[in-house]
């Protein structure tokens, strides 16, 4: 099956889903939801391009699994973080600020967020269609950033989890682990992940277009709807966190700077 004709439906399933979830929301008024939703489904994507692309087995089961797993690890977190738990600051600030035009912008933002899964989608296409096996060495580098990238996700998740489930650790800012060395560890490790592809789409013409996913999801965290937001909500309301954004970095992991009281 062509790309462009396995692009659409995928474009179709995303737009039914997310109108879904959104439906959802207005009963619920908890947009967070859509985040375990986001993670799953593009999962389902990239099993989608690999079962109907056209390109080599070993490229198509290394797309399928790397993007199921991923997809599978992130979106069970986030369904766990956010199931029964208030709406994520994140969107609770937007439903404010948007006040009776909610309802109708929240559906727009949602399928904003399909056109993006769309762009993200492009590093499991390419892969999906290539039809020489992959060169063993960008076979290799592939999948050792993949690994690397979701065991340290999902580590940064973990840390950050048991932090937050200690009493005693209530309205304090969490510096264990990878979090003393990046205020958004998580966010580092998922940039990475998207890098895997281009290794494994090296040697296909269209690799090019495997460049776009790491970019976006970096643009996106760093600029649009990830850390601006969300530090905007903390900065403001856990003590110490001002002082934590002046010594840390914002993602990619580095030693702390010596706060402003040394």
């Amino acid at each position: 099956m062509s790309p462009v004709v396995v692009a659409v439906i995928a474009l179709v399933g995303l737009v039914v889903v997310f109108s879904a979830v959104w439906a959802w929301q207005l009963k619920s008024e908890n947009a967070g939801m859509i985040d375990p939703v986001w993670a799953y489904s593009l999962g389902a994507v990239a099993v989608l391009y690999a079962v109907l692309g056209t390109g080599s087995p070993l490229s198509r089961a290394l797309t399928a699994l790397g993007g199921l797993v991923w997809g599978v690890r992130l979106g069970t977190h986030l369904w766990r973080r956010n199931f029964g738990q208030p709406e994520d600051a994140r969107y609770h600030r937007l439903r404010e600020e948007w006040g009776a035009a909610a309802p109708l912008r929240m559906f727009g933002f949602f399928q904003v967020q399909v056109v993006i899964s769309m762009l993200l989608s492009l590093a499991f296409l390419v892969p999906s269609y290539r039809t020489a096996e992959p060169a063993a060495v960008w076979l290799i580098v592939a999948v050792l950033v993949w690994i690397a990238a979701v065991v340290g996700e999902a580590l940064a998740d973990r840390q950050l989890r048991h932090f937050k489930n200690d009493p005693a650790n209530h309205g304090k800012v969490c510096r264990d682990g990878l979090w003393r060395y990046s205020r958004h560890p998580n966010y580092f490790f998922e940039c990475v992940h998207w890098v895997a592809y281009i290794a494994l789409s090296i040697g296909s013409p269209w690799v090019w277009l495997t460049l776009l996913p790491p970019v976006l999801m970096a643009w996106l965290l760093l600029k649009l709807s990830g850390i601006p937001l969300l530090e905007a909500s903390l900065a403001k309301t856990r003590a110490g966190y001002a002082e934590y954004m002046r010594t840390t970095n914002a993602l990619i992991p580095w030693p702390p700077r010596r706060s402003s009281g040394d």
